[in-house]
């Protein structure tokens, strides 16, 4: 379904603004800080990096540190025509200072569900600041049933948020979507090197919103529709490329972050933007997400010339009835796709309805033995809004803790039939150990998934899936080397046994690159040891990383944008 369909059968009747487009408007995510205890909600467990707080989290000075913005309300910024300005990330004292300093009409907060506490001090301050202002709340924040009682907001936006703004302001609410130019990520830090010629390196994609398959505990789907539900944004292969053509030119990548909860799922669209890549000659490399079932929907050679780099796949249980795993040998599967190549962030849910004490140690086993190159573990959570909650509602046993808690890498917020609240932190952190200790470090792996794709790719008859594995070289040749080398002693040191698997891989690769590797090799090894020491010995004093605030301006009179590209 497209956004333009989906606007008519979701959207309430919006009340117009009294100053139309011409209303000065602020969008912002909540304030920082972001991993750190703090009164409003803040968690030092739940920090704003994606990969350290749910992937990598036991992994130490291995782990990639990465922050990435709220492409949300720079989405509905490039669409609407009024004078607008996004903050992300900013501090408490920058909210307020962009507040005194600009006297805006509308002031959008956007926020997921365990924010809600620096949801209700943003809306407290827009009062005490510009009274006169309107405040709309939206993102999953949203999704609490009496969020309306619990925030000091004049409109709640559930849903797709673009048209309800447009619609707002004045504007043609199915007029075609514009999406601005987004990088992924910045920040970057590997065992404590930080890498900013590689911030800005991959464009972020937007197609849709929504999944299709309807999950019981997943949140995005059932914030958009839920099951059976998605909304297109861009809805024909040919769109998507001409987004995709644009980032390329401003960002100067060939890699894209594919953001779609179940991309290879629309195969019409997929193959129609396969017909043009290779009309046009684009040796592209794609971040996807996909569940198991729509991935056996294409051959391997068709994955490679999409340029299927990585795939997220969820794997949640061997014996959980999700649609996407039916008749999926998921071991098989993912071995498969990382012999070509194609890097994995397996998607684990601890505290399923049929786990036990009992079994729950098989399960957690049966997903490290996936051996995927990154593996994301979660608690089984109810988010409000989802099946999962409403089911758990019916029966009275969601706990009342505090919503801050309730982000899923801390402790059930629910009375589970079988495991204690207690025990589902001592699962969960089994299982990201467990993951580390018989895998390696998720760095060593992804490392290992490139060099097989290389290997046998690079010389493939396809001379764009040959130019994508070739774009790899100097890394393979020069930067993972060193980097592996430091990570074997530093696990060396620690009589970790996943030091030996990471010194074949090293020896491989300097076997197969010669001497130039090896003496890069013995010259940068030692520097990268001493510093991931460092890093090792920062964090262990409790040191955290947060997110600079960037502030960037649309149709705004006399004043330069900055901030994100």
């Amino acid at each position: 379904m497209d956004v333009n369909a989906i606007s008519s059968l979701m959207r309430p009747i919006v009340q117009r603004h009294p100053r139309g487009a011409n209303a000065r408007v602020l969008l912002t995510s909540v304030f920082g800080p972001y991993a750190q205890d703090d009164e409003y909600g803040s968690r030092a467990i739940n920090p704003m990096e994606l990969f350290h707080n749910q992937v990598t989290r036991e992994q130490g000075e291995f782990s990639p540190r990465r922050f990435h913005g709220s492409w949300g309300i720079r989405m509905i910024q490039a669409n609407i025509s009024a004078s607008c300005t996004v903050l992300d990330f900013p501090t408490r004292e920058t909210f307020v200072r962009e507040l005194k300093a600009n006297r805006y009409d509308v002031v959008g907060i956007s926020s997921i569900a365990v924010n809600v506490g620096k949801v209700r001090e943003m809306c407290r301050l827009v009062r005490e600041v510009l009274p006169h202002a309107a405040i709309v709340v939206g993102g999953h924040v949203t999704s609490f049933p009496e969020i309306e009682r619990d925030i000091d907001a004049d409109h709640i936006v559930r849903g797709e948020g673009i048209a309800w703004m447009r619609e707002y302001l004045g504007e043609a609410p199915d007029a075609p979507i514009k999406h601005p130019v987004l990088s992924s990520g910045f920040g970057l830090r590997i065992m404590g090197i930080g890498l900013p010629n590689l911030d800005y390196a991959t464009a972020v994609i937007i197609p849709s919103v929504g999944c299709p398959m309807g999950c019981n505990f997943c949140t995005t789907s059932a914030f958009f529709g839920g099951k059976g539900n998605v909304i297109n944004f861009f809805s024909t292969g040919e769109e998507l490329f001409r987004v995709m053509e644009e980032a390329e030119t401003v960002l100067q990548t060939k890699s894209f972050s594919i953001m779609d909860e179940n991309f290879l799922l629309n195969r019409r669209r997929a193959m129609e933007l396969l017909d043009l890549m290779r009309q046009k000659k684009k040796s592209w490399s794609l971040h996807v997400f996909s569940s198991a079932n729509a991935i056996q929907k294409y051959t391997y050679e068709e994955l490679l010339e999409l340029g299927i780099a990585s795939l997220w796949i969820g794997l949640e249980s061997p014996r959980a009835e999700y649609v996407k795993l039916r008749d999926v040998d998921t071991l098989h599967l993912t071995k498969e796709l990382q012999q070509h190549g194609i890097v994995l962030m397996g998607s684990t849910i601890i505290g399923l309805e049929h786990h036990t004490p009992q079994n729950i140690r098989e399960e957690i086993e049966h997903a490290v033995a996936h051996n995927t190159d990154y593996h994301q573990f979660m608690l089984y959570s109810p988010g409000p809004g989802t099946e999962f909650y409403r089911k758990l509602e019916q029966q009275g046993r969601v706990l009342d803790i505090d919503p801050a808690d309730g982000h899923g890498q801390f402790a059930f917020h629910f009375e589970h039939e079988a495991i204690s609240r207690e025990d589902s932190k001592k699962y969960l952190d089994l299982a990201f150990r467990l993951d580390f200790e018989k895998n390696g470090p998720s760095l060593f792996r992804m490392i290992r998934t490139n060099f097989q794709g290389w290997k046998r790719h690079r010389n493939h008859p396809n001379q764009r899936v040959r130019e994508r594995f070739r774009r790899d070289i100097l890394s393979l040749r020069y930067v993972y080397p060193p980097l592996l080398w430091a990570m074997e002693r530093r696990l060396e040191n620690e009589e970790n046994p996943g030091a030996s698997q990471v010194r074949a891989l090293r020896k491989e690769m300097e076997g197969e690159f010669g001497s130039p590797t090896v003496m890069a090799t013995r010259m940068l090894g030692p520097l990268l040891q001493w510093i991931s020491h460092r890093e090792k010995k920062r964090l262990e004093r409790g040191w955290t990383y947060e997110p600079p605030t960037f502030l960037v301006r649309n149709n705004w009179p006399h004043k330069k944008t900055a901030g994100l590209g």
